[in-house]
């Protein structure tokens, strides 16, 4: 089974498709959100480079790692961001999602928040996960999530 991981930004959408059946990551990328484009066109692309996303790979579940609620500066366009791509989750052929901070996140991958913290910022090492060193904290972020998915 294929999922899907996504940790969203402003200017971007970092995604990461993990193979289940395989246990590997097929693909760690990033989208980048056209500047030149106007808050409904830039939510537009979102939706339909997401939804080519599902399709190409064809994900069967997926997860979206949100803004801490108790987060001290809100990105109103992070926030718009990940609320077009739950919508599209609800309305895609998805069998299942998820969508949360790092608590969820934590649950899925049946560990503590304090450890997903630390494996983002990379202060220890993912056996699970080869060269992990290697990737961005965006990019660990969407491979916990896609791995999270797995027990959606």
């Amino acid at each position: 089974m294929r999922t899907l991981g996504l940790r969203v930004s402003p200017t971007e959408v970092t995604f990461c498709i993990f193979d289940s059946d395989e246990n590997r990551i097929i693909n760690v990328e990033e989208v980048c959100i056209p500047n030149a484009l106007e808050t409904p066109e830039k939510l537009k692309y979102v939706r339909a480079t997401l939804l080519d996303i599902l399709r190409e790979f064809k994900v069967e579940k997926a997860g979206i790692r949100l803004s801490e609620p108790t987060a001290r500066q809100v990105s109103i366009e992070r926030v718009q961001i990940e609320g077009v791509i739950q919508e599209t989750f609800a309305s895609s052929t998805l069998k299942a999602h998820y969508q949360g901070a790092i608590t969820t996140i934590a649950s899925k991958l049946q560990i503590t928040k304090t450890k997903v913290k630390s494996l983002i910022k990379n202060e220890e090492d993912y056996a699970e996960v080869n060269d992990w060193g290697a990737f961005s904290d965006k990019e660990r972020e969407a491979i916990l999530v896609a791995k999270g998915a797995v027990n959606v």
